[in-house]
């Protein structure tokens, strides 16, 4: 079964209910197995200025994610990944952790993460 590493714009486009119908049941199929993130992702997330309910949800993802911390494998790796390619430190973390575990993106900035091989990239605005 494929694992997925979903990105920070996509918790956000899932939670308010702005992807198509097709784009929805995936991503409900991507979160019904526990859903990944990387440490990252849950920085930007709890940083968003939203109101209490949105924060409540975004808390609530959080809980029910398996976070992917920064391991000495994925340091290595983002470090690669920068001395070679124009990418945000940010970025090169979550694509970092998604080459070091076997991870699928789900993205809807299919940009930040092009040009990395070995790197799948889904994005649900595409389905």
């Amino acid at each position: 079964m494929e694992q997925y590493l979903i990105d920070t714009n996509v918790v956000s486009d899932y939670i308010s209910a702005s992807f198509s119908d097709a784009a929805m049941h995936f991503m409900d199929m991507a979160i019904d197995a526990i859903p990944n993130i990387s440490v990252i992702t849950q920085i930007e997330l709890l940083c968003w200025k939203t109101d209490e309910t949105s924060e409540a949800n975004v808390k609530a993802f959080i809980d029910d994610s398996l976070v992917m911390n920064i391991s000495p494998d994925v340091i290595e790796k983002c470090v690669n990944l920068r001395k070679y390619k124009r990418i945000k430190t940010p970025d090169a973390i979550i694509a970092a952790t998604a080459l070091v575990h076997g991870y699928t993106i789900i993205t809807s900035n299919e940009k930040d993460f092009t040009n990395f091989s070995g790197l799948k990239i889904i994005n649900p605005n595409n389905i």
